[in-house]
């Protein structure tokens, strides 16, 4: 996330004053012009690849369920298209991979409007 946003912002500002920038406002500092550097040049981990992969397989099939599934019944539906990967994987590539499964029945009401008018 962080290389993200140097990399949106690197054309109109430099990676030092963004870098400097960054890590006198955050707590706990921010990434270095030095180790940006590193990460842009750092080849892809074998997790990150097998996500991809996994995040993109899972869309398919949702797509392909219509659409409606949610982490339970996709970590089944992934479990039967051969990936054997847990539910807690399942959950967290479907947030990386932006799906959603329907949410149904009632929805909760927090709040009640007054009987009389304030």
């Amino acid at each position: 996330m962080m290389i993200a946003y140097i990399d949106e912002y690197r054309g109109r500002f430099r990676v030092e004053p963004i870098c400097r920038v960054l890590g006198a406002s955050l707590e706990g500092g921010f990434i270095t012009s030095r180790g940006y550097r590193l990460a842009k040049s750092r080849p892809a981990s074998a997790r990150s690849i097998r996500d991809w992969i996994l995040a993109e397989e899972l869309r398919e099939i949702h797509a392909h369920i219509f659409g409606v599934y949610g982490i339970r019944k996709m970590w089944h539906a992934a479990r039967r298209a051969g990936w054997d990967i847990g539910s807690d994987q399942v959950a967290r590539l479907m947030k990386i991979a932006g799906i959603v499964g329907v949410r149904r029945g009632r929805t909760a009401i927090t709040t009640r409007p007054a009987q009389v008018p304030d």
